[in-house]
């Protein structure tokens, strides 16, 4: 049986995972998550982009626990609300969110299924940022502003790409063009 859920929770392309009989509520809850949109990146799930870190059966309902991308998104409150309604229309309710901030989410935590459906979007998906040997906190280093790091373009994959501006239409993205085939796309940056 696969769910069906509101179709303003669910982006072309995504769909919940199969739900089997004797799947725990964790499981089903899981399943169900991966057909909920990013409401900023519609083609990738919440479960891709890796802010869902837990889903725990506790003695008043299920528990989902979030960590938001950025200190401040926009978004952290719609894809809360979008992750509760989900899992509530799904009959796994009660439900509610904890958002855990610590550690903080990293762009290391994108599944390889959510960066090739950026990259299928039209969005360059970030590079990986490595784990520090023992830092508790990781700096990247700054890139020089006369002469980024190339990007491939998400389109023609050439590599001759420029930068227009530091951020695109969100601030965890860049607006980029290819000088190859001319087309502008945006780059989600590593964090």
């Amino acid at each position: 049986m696969i769910l069906a859920l509101p179709p303003e929770l669910q982006a072309p392309g995504l769909a919940p995972l199969p739900i089997h009989p004797g799947m725990t509520p964790e499981e089903r809850g899981w399943a169900v998550l991966a057909g909920v949109a990013d409401p900023e990146v519609p083609a990738v799930s919440v479960v891709d982009l890796g802010i869902v870190r837990e889903l725990r059966a506790e003695a008043d309902g299920l528990v989902v626990v979030l960590t938001p991308t950025y200190s401040g998104c926009p978004a952290t409150e719609q894809i809360e609300r979008n992750v509760l309604d989900a899992l509530e229309a799904a009959g796994l309710g009660p439900v509610r969110a904890e958002l855990r901030r610590a550690p903080a989410w990293t762009t290391d935590w994108i599944t390889e299924q959510g960066r090739q459906r950026m990259l299928a979007y039209g969005i360059a998906p970030p590079g990986a940022c490595g784990r520090p040997a023992e830092a508790p906190l990781r700096f990247m280093p700054r890139r020089d502003p006369v002469a980024p790091e190339a990007i491939a373009c998400p389109r023609c994959g050439s590599h001759h790409t420029e930068q227009l501006s530091a951020f695109g239409s969100t601030a965890c993205k860049s607006l980029w063009r290819c000088v190859a085939c001319r087309e502008p796309f945006e780059h989600f940056k590593p964090i």
